[in-house]
C-alpha cells in the first residue's frame, strides 16, 4: 500500500506516468517539464495562464523552477531500482532506506540483506533460500511447515508431517535436492534431444535454403535464356512479316499497274466504239441512199473481230492467270520462314543427339552405323561378355541425364513388339530382373503383338493398359529431372499424353530400348 501510494505522489497529472524532469508553478503544483509547456503552450495568446489542478490563474506565462527535492527522490529510486536487480526483493529488516535482499528465511518469513543475514540463526530450522516475496508458496498449505520432501508417487512437495501422519504417509519420498537433480537430468536429456533436433532443423533449413537459392539462380538464367530467345524470335517474325507483307504488297502494286494499264487502253478503245456506233447511228438516220452508199470509211466501221478477240484474250488471261497474288509463292515465303525460324529455335535451345551405346546392347540386337537404329537379329553378333552389356535385346543411349527437361523422339514404325523408357545404370543386365519395366530402375511404354494397337506402361511389373489406341508410329518421351516425371506423347496431330511416371529420381537416367521385332530408330532429343 505503502509503495502504491508513494507511486502515486510521483505522478504527473498531466501524463499520469513517473515525473520526468519535475517543475512546479508558483501555486505549488508539480509537473514534468514538457508537459506543463505543452499545456501553457495552448493557452497562448488567451490573455491568462491557469495551473491544470487549482486552476489558479497568472497574467504572464508563469515561469517554471525546477524541483530539486523530486529530482532527487527519482535519482534515489532509479539507483534503488538498479541494484534490486531482476528479483525486486527489498531487506524487511532494513527500515531508514530500502536494501536488496541477498537470502529469504523461510522460518522466519523473512528477507535479508548481507548486513541482516550475517546476524541471522545458522540453526538447521532456519531455512534460507533465494529472495522472495511469496514465501506461503515455500510451506505446506496443511501443517504449514517447510516443505522438504517430495512424494514421487503423488509428484507433490510436501512437509515432515506429511511423511508422518498426513495423506502421503507410507509413501515413497525424496529430498528435494534429490529429487531435484532427478528432474534435472531428465530435463537435460531432453535439452540433449532438443539441441540435437534444433540442429537437425537448422541443417535442414540450410540445405532447403542453399536448394531455394540454386532453383533461384537456375530460374534467373532460364528466364533471361527464354528472354533472349523470344526477343529473338519475335524479331525474326517481325523480319518475316516484313518480308512476306511487302512480296505481297509488291505484288498487289505490279497487278495493280498493270490492270490500270488494261483499263486506260479499255477506255480509249470504248471511246473509239462510241465515236463508230454513233457515225454508224447517223449513216442509218440518213434518208438519201446515195449518201450512205458513197460513205468511204465503212469497212473500218464492220471491222471489229481481231481487236475484240485480243482484247477478251488479254482481259480473260489477266484475271486467271497474271492478275491475282502468288498465293502458292507467298505461302511458301511464309512457311519456309517459319521453318527456319523453329529450326533456329531449336538449335538454340541446345539439341542433343541421342546415340546408343553398344558395349550394353544384346548380342541379339544390331546397332546402325550411326548408333540410332536397334534391330532385332536372329543371328548373335558374337559380342563379347561384359558386365555392361544385356543378355535381352535391349541397349542402352550413351548418355545420361541428372538435371534438366528433355525430350527426344522413337520411330517405332519398324517393329510390332518394343518396349522404350528410361532407366537407371544400375539395372540388372542378367537374370529375371533386368528387362526394362519388370523393375524398379526403369519405366517404359510398350506394344506387343502383330497389328495390335494396345499400348500399355510399365514400372516394377506394374502394367497399365493406355486408355484409346495410339496410331502414330512415332512416341515422344519426355523428361523433367527435378519436378521427377517421365511423360509419353503420341505424335499423332494433334499431340496427346499418354501416361505420365512421378517419383524421385535418385541416380542419373539413360533412354533405352527393347526390340523384340523388327527395328526401331531414336531421335536427337532435345533440351527444354
Amino acid at each position: 500500500m505503502a509503495s502504491s501510494h508513494l507511486k502515486e505522489k510521483l505522478e504527473c497529472s498531466v501524463c499520469l506516468n513517473i515525473y520526468t524532469d519535475p517543475v512546479n508553478l508558483k501555486c505549488g503544483h508539480n509537473y514534468c517539464r514538457g508537459c506543463i509547456s505543452h499545456w501553457l503552450d495552448t493557452q497562448e495568446g488567451s490573455g491568462d495562464y491557469s495551473c491544470p489542478q487549482c486552476r489558479n490563474k497568472f497574467r504572464k506565462r508563469p515561469a517554471l523552477q525546477k524541483n530539486f527535492t523530486l529530482c532527487k527522490i527519482l535519482e534515489t529510486l532509479q539507483t534503488t531500482k538498479s541494484k534490486l536487480g531482476k528479483t525486486g526483493v527489498l531487506c524487511t529488516q532494513c527500515y531508514h532506506a530500502p536494501v536488496p535482499a541477498v537470502k529469504s528465511c523461510l522460518l522466519c518469513e523473512a528477507s535479508l540483506c548481507d548486513n541482516h543475514l550475517r546476524v541471522h540463526s545458522k540453526s538447521p530450522e532456519h531455512v534460507l533460500c533465494d529472495p522472495t516475496t511469496s514465501l506461503e508458496n515455500r510451506k505446506c498449505s496443511v501443517h504449514k511447515k517447510i516443505l522438504e520432501y517430495y512424494c514421487t508417487e503423488d509428484s507433490a512437495c510436501i512437509c515432515v508431517p506429511c511423511t508422518m501422519d498426513g495423506e502421503h504417509r507410507g509413501h515413497q519420498v525424496e529430498t528435494l535436492d534429490e529429487a531435484s537433480e532427478k528432474k534435472k537430468k531428465k530435463l537435460r536429456n531432453v535439452l540433449q534431444k532438443l539441441m540435437t533436433e534444433r540442429e537437425e532443423t537448422e541443417k535442414r533449413v540450410q540445405s532447403l535454403e542453399e536448394h531455394r537459392r540454386k532453383v533461384q539462380g537456375k530460374a534467373a538464367g532460364e528466364t533471361e535464356r527464354v528472354t533472349a530467345l523470344l526477343r529473338d524470335l519475335r524479331r525474326r517474325l517481325e523480319d518475316l512479316e516484313k518480308r512476306v507483307l511487302s512480296d505481297i504488297s509488291g505484288q498487289a502494286e505490279r497487278t495493280s499497274l498493270y490492270v490500270t494499264d488494261m483499263i486506260r487502253e479499255l477506255e480509249i478503245k470504248k471511246d473509239e466504239l462510241s465515236r463508230k456506233m454513233r457515225h454508224i447511228e447517223e449513216l442509218c438516220n440518213m434518208t438519201d441512199p446515195l449518201t450512205v452508199l458513197q460513205e468511204s470509211d465503212t469497212g473500218d466501221l464492220c471491222d471489229t473481230e481481231d481487236g475484240d478477240d485480243e482484247d477478251r484474250e488479254r482481259h480473260d488471261g489477266l484475271l486467271h492467270d497474271g492478275g491475282d497474288l502468288d498465293m502458292a509463292g507467298i505461302s511458301h515465303t511464309l512457311h519456309t520462314g517459319i521453318s527456319d525460324i523453329m529450326s533456329g529455335v531449336i538449335q538454340t535451345s541446345g539439341v542433343t543427339d541421342i546415340l546408343l551405346d553398344e558395349n550394353t546392347a544384346g548380342n541379339n540386337l544390331r546397332i546402325s552405323g550411326d548408333r540410332k537404329t536397334a534391330s532385332r537379329s536372329d543371328r548373335s553378333q558374337n559380342r563379347p561378355v561384359t558386365p555392361e552389356r544385356f543378355r535381352v535385346p535391349q541397349v542402352l543411349s550413351s548418355r545420361s541425364f541428372s538435371e534438366g527437361r528433355h525430350f527426344w523422339e522413337v520411330d517405332v514404325g519398324g517393329s510390332e513388339w518394343w518396349r522404350v523408357g528410361m532407366c537407371y545404370p544400375s539395372i540388372e543386365r542378367r537374370g529375371d530382373q533386368s528387362e526394362i519395366g519388370d523393375n524398379k530402375k526403369s519405366w517404359v511404354m510398350q506394344k506387343s503383338g502383330f497389328f495390335s494397337t494396345k499400348y500399355s506402361v510399365i514400372h516394377d511389373s506394374n502394367k497399365i493398359r493406355l486408355p484409346g489406341k495410339v496410331y502414330s508410329k512415332r512416341v515422344r518421351i519426355d523428361l523433367d529431372y527435378e519436378a521427377g516425371r517421365i511423360s509419353f506423347y503420341d505424335l499423332r496431330d494433334p499431340i496427346r499424353l499418354l501416361h505420365t511416371f512421378t517419383t524421385t529420381f535418385t541416380e542419373p537416367l539413360h533412354a533405352v530400348l527393347c526390340v523384340f521385332i523388327g527395328c526401331i530408330q531414336i531421335s536427337g532429343g532435345n533440351q527444354m
